[in-house]
């Protein structure tokens, strides 16, 4: 309900929402079903017309989507336009009513560029570098296997993937050892030996690769000034890069320059938890924070003193999976160039929302006019 003052007290007083019209929806590669369906539910939920435009380098999916899609909604009202870089280029020329775009920030920028051309709204699903703080008061054997497969999982080309470990010197290479012994193995006392990708990733089905040998030049430029610790084993003719664990690893270091978006995993040793949080708070707003502690006054600093679009404790990437919670970049109002992890939500009925006019409405009614005597002139003083 929609709260009245004195002067609509009879009135009506309602929020319509209302389709925004035309929605281009721009898919990404590393999850190229789900980043391109779930916004096309929020926005065929809310209305609208929707012109869907899978990602380029995933040529198979693409494709399932041209021919599967038509076949059970109305291919007249949501057309599926696939093609590389020129086609999207033609897309963006066209004047759309919301642009919902999933991908990286350098891509984002020329998105909300074209979208400026005809003050089109837009939503950017971006990423940037997720920090992951390791409390020294937590399990830790549980938190390193929890971010080993949060890290690890389709190769690391995860947009909310922890990108780097903060913690304490004394536990680093302990953190080292639990994360390669997660990777290659481990045990539930109730349950038999598992293994997440065995000690050869490369022949394990469940490991996967980076997504062109473009993608793997750059993951592997970045290890140019740092200390592998564990891993570095890699395949270029396969888009191999086996699971890897950076030590000791500098602010100014090449991997900590740009979103990794791959199975490299550095560890910046910390010395206090305010300094950790001073580190976080000098970078680009994440799009997820990590932080492992048994201790809630540690956990509450962190989400308190930072700020990131979504947080998650002794956990990775399941807050992605709940539909309550919205699930988005950060932006200071006003300050565009504070949104590096994208801007606006999604998920549930934040996707409705995000992709809907709230129209205010006020229905009055034609008597009572003698309450209106006030703001009709002549005004006195």
């Amino acid at each position: 309900p929609v709260q009245k003052n004195l002067l609509t007290l009879s009135d009506t007083v309602y929020i319509r929402p209302e389709p925004l019209g035309v929605v281009l929806v721009l898919g990404a590669w590393n999850y190229p079903w789900a980043v391109t369906i779930q916004p096309l539910i929020g926005a065929i939920a809310a209305g609208n017309a929707v012109v869907i435009k899978p990602s380029e380098v995933c040529v198979h999916t693409a494709k399932v989507m041209e021919d599967l899609l038509p076949l059970y909604i109305d291919k007249e009202l949501y057309p599926v336009v696939t093609g590389g870089v020129p086609e999207t280029q033609e897309l963006l020329r066209q004047r759309f009513d919301h642009i919902f775009y999933t991908g990286n920030s350098m891509v984002g920028k020329l998105i909300m560029e074209a979208a400026a051309k005809h003050l089109t709204p837009v939503t950017l699903e971006l990423g940037g570098k997720s920090p992951c703080y390791i409390d020294r008061n937590c399990d830790l054997t549980i938190a390193c296997r929890r971010i080993a497969w949060g890290k690890y999982t389709n190769c690391g080309q995860t947009c909310i993937a922890p990108d780097y470990i903060l913690c304490d010197p004394s536990i680093q290479n302990r953190v080292i050892e639990e994360v390669q012994k997660a990777v290659k193995h481990f045990c539930y006392k109730r349950f038999a030996q598992q293994e997440f990708y065995t000690d050869d990733p490369k022949t394990c089905p469940d490991y996967g690769r980076i997504i062109n040998q473009r993608h793997f030049r750059r993951i592997m430029a970045m290890l140019a000034d740092s200390t592998v610790a564990v891993g570095g084993d890699n395949d270029e003719s396969d888009c191999y890069i086996a699971p890897t664990i950076l030590k000791d690893v500098k602010p100014d270091a090449k991997v900590m320059q740009e979103e990794i978006f791959g199975p490299l995993l550095p560890i910046l040793p910390i010395s206090s938890l305010d300094e950790a949080i001073k580190f976080i708070n000098k970078g680009e707003k994440p799009l997820a924070l990590y932080v492992f502690s048994h201790d809630n006054k540690v956990v509450n600093r962190i989400r308190d003193e930072t700020s990131s679009g979504g947080l998650l404790a002794n956990d990775c990437l399941v807050h992605f999976s709940v539909n309550s919670l919205p699930f988005g970049g950060v932006v200071v109002e006003l300050l565009p160039w504070t949104g590096n992890s994208g801007m606006g939500c999604y998920h549930g009925k934040f996707s409705f929302d995000q992709l809907s006019h709230q129209r205010g409405c006020l229905i009055k009614q034609l008597k009572m006019e003698g309450m209106n005597s006030m703001r009709y002139p002549p005004h006195t003083a």
